[in-house]
């Protein structure tokens, strides 16, 4: 059996502590939330920028791509915009993206952004391949080529897992919304189900509590 001094056992007793602290704060799931779209370094790092009041919106087209830490995704339904929001530190703006809209090959009204969960029914994981693809492409659909009644079996569902993981790392990379300070960072979602091949001019609009702004961007 091992005796321990007073003064010693008082040591061996902090650092167990301190130990368990850190084990908990590791287990604890609001510690190990990943962060979001972090801002780059300057507004000059994105397609375009602009006034609005105090601020500086910049901002970037990413298309139907979803750029996040772990991958990119893609929506036939949406486009995505990269939004950066630069200015004073210590004075919070109310952010939201009911602020901005997208006029595309200069419609007259434009479309308004939309709450990134909108995006969850369209979003696609490139990298993720059905366990059936293989039989489903291989499938006759000829009548007469012994496929039976010619129709191919459907690809297999997404299981609910993944999606809910695709669901939660989109949600992550969206522009925070509420009083922010900046820099701050983050995805708007507008609705657009053409081809980016068809697009030939891009405005991005802000219009929000610190002013507006008006973005040329680059499809």
């Amino acid at each position: 059996m091992l005796y321990f001094s007073s003064g010693t056992k008082t040591a061996f007793c902090a650092i167990l502590i301190a130990l368990l602290g850190r084990v908990a704060f590791a287990q604890d799931p609001q510690t190990k939330e990943a962060k979001g779209l972090p801002p780059r370094a300057t507004p000059g790092d994105y397609q375009a920028s602009a006034k609005a009041g105090e601020i500086t919106v910049a901002a970037e087209f990413k298309g139907h791509s979803v750029p996040t830490a772990e991958g990119v995704f893609t929506t036939e339904d949406f486009v995505a915009v990269e939004i950066g929001l630069f200015g004073p530190s210590g004075a919070p703006v109310k952010v939201s993206h009911d602020d901005f809209s997208l006029r595309v090959n200069g419609k007259k009204t434009p479309t308004p952004a939309q709450p990134y969960a909108a995006v969850f029914k369209s979003l696609k994981d490139p990298e993720w391949i059905p366990p059936n693809a293989a039989e489903a492409k291989g499938s006759k659909t000829s009548i007469n080529g012994g496929g039976g009644d010619g129709s191919k079996p459907a690809l297999a569902k997404m299981p609910v897992e993944l999606e809910r993981a695709m669901d939660q790392k989109v949600r992550k990379v969206a522009l925070p919304e509420g009083d922010r300070n900046f820099p701050e960072a983050g995805l708007i979602f507008i609705e657009y189900r053409g081809k980016e091949s068809g697009i030939r001019s891009l405005e991005l609009i802000y219009s929000g509590s610190a002013g507006k702004a008006t973005l040329t961007l680059q499809p």
